[in-house]
């Protein structure tokens, strides 16, 4: 079975006080974190930043590492393919938010109980964790 390694982040940034929470609309009009697979040579480290910055503009630096998330899939051709996926929690530096147009539909910041809710309202499964992890090492405490 061919293995596929992916990386990719919940970014987030401190602005005026608050915090946000970085999130992608794909071009399904689902709420996801960014992502996407690695290349040769790279780490997964960087792979992570890497994708972060062409899907949304944005450049980050890693916080902590968050969850590993495997999953088998069926490719047309290359048959069945196990996919792991590296997240990490990832803070915000520069860049201006930009939606890689490809790929995804749009990007925004969302205050945390908002970013939580577009999750559970239009987000993957998958990615609950992920999210919820992500807020808790934040410090944010989810309501139910």
């Amino acid at each position: 079975m061919k293995k596929e390694i992916s990386a990719g982040g919940v970014v987030y940034r401190q602005r005026d006080g608050q915090l946000e929470i970085q999130l992608i609309e794909d071009r399904f009009g689902r709420m996801t974190l960014a992502k996407g697979k690695m290349e040769p040579g790279e780490t997964i480290e960087q792979t992570a930043l890497r994708e972060i910055q062409e899907e949304t503009g944005i450049t980050g630096q890693l916080s902590a590492p968050l969850q590993v998330i495997s999953y088998v899939y069926e490719h047309a051709q290359l048959g069945t393919v196990q996919k792991e996926v590296h997240y990490y929690l990832v803070e915000a530096g520069e860049g201006q938010l930009q939606a890689q147009v490809e790929e995804i539909t749009g990007v925004a910041w969302y205050e945390p109980s908002t970013a939580w809710r577009l999750q559970l309202d239009a987000g993957y499964d998958n990615n609950d964790d992920v999210l919820r992890l992500a807020l808790e090492k934040l410090g944010i405490q989810l309501a139910g």
